[in-house]
């Protein structure tokens, strides 16, 4: 099941306390970007977000869930309506995810 253009469009509201949020669509899917770093993405119409240590103790009860058939398991943030906390979430988050990949000429 693909995401919905409601339910990324509601994302990116509930996002927009952050500065340079930016999304990619994938395979009827989207990517987030936080200040050039993917953060995680909208699958299936869930907001999840790369195991980093931080995310892990900001949330330890939080389910692990996959985005796809065989993905690797990411974090299910199921708080969305918490603005505070995402972009608090997400600050904390960007200094452990790694650096984007230079693009291939």
């Amino acid at each position: 099941m693909a995401s919905s253009k409601e339910y990324l469009e509601y994302m990116l509201e509930q996002l927009s306390d952050l500065d340079d949020i930016s999304y990619r669509a994938m395979m009827g899917e989207y990517i987030i970007y936080y200040r050039g770093k993917i953060v995680g993405g909208i699958y299936d119409d869930r907001f999840l977000i790369k195991p980093v240590k931080v995310a892990l103790e900001m949330m330890p009860d939080a389910n692990m869930e996959l985005p796809y058939a065989g993905a690797k398991e990411m974090v299910l943030v199921d708080d969305v309506e918490n603005r505070d906390f995402l972009k608090e979430l997400l600050d904390a988050m960007y200094d452990e995810l790694p650096a984007p990949r230079k693009k291939r000429k």
